[in-house]
């Protein structure tokens, strides 16, 4: 797929702000991640090689980003690769883009543990989406 990407200052204070577009159906500035996620995402990475995100929507843990190997995962026809923080993509189903298509998302992490699947599940930490709404684009 073509992609454009590039790097800017977060507005928010976001260690990342990676920016891409994929075949012009996401508009920029949509995912940012905060510092505790880009360390978590290190530290993740460090134990089982690269990864990716997923964000599936519906209820329990389908309403959590999913941390998963990246050979492990199968990314669907219909997911939609909302943007990288830094070489981790980030995908959201299709449904679920349709609803926050207007949303911009931040990875942040909170206490807790992750969804069963995901990789974040065992440290005391978990990834969480935060987001805003966004001007239609």
């Amino acid at each position: 797929m073509p992609t454009s990407a590039s790097r800017e200052p977060s507005p928010r204070g976001a260690a990342f702000d990676f920016r891409i577009s994929v075949m012009g159906t996401v508009p920029p500035d949509r995912l940012n991640a905060t510092p505790a996620a880009v360390q978590l995402l290190a530290e993740i990475i460090a134990d089982h090689g690269p990864v990716l995100f997923h964000l599936s929507g519906g209820c329990c843990d389908g309403s959590s980003p999913m941390c998963y190997p990246r050979g492990d995962f199968l990314v669907g026809d219909r997911d939609v690769l909302l943007g990288q923080i830094g070489d981790t993509p980030f995908y959201i189903g299709a449904l679920q883009f349709e609803v926050w298509k207007h949303t911009r998302l931040t990875l942040d992490v909170v206490p807790g543990r992750g969804g069963i699947f995901s990789l974040d599940n065992g440290r005391e930490r978990r990834f969480l989406i935060r987001s805003d709404v966004c001007a239609a684009g």
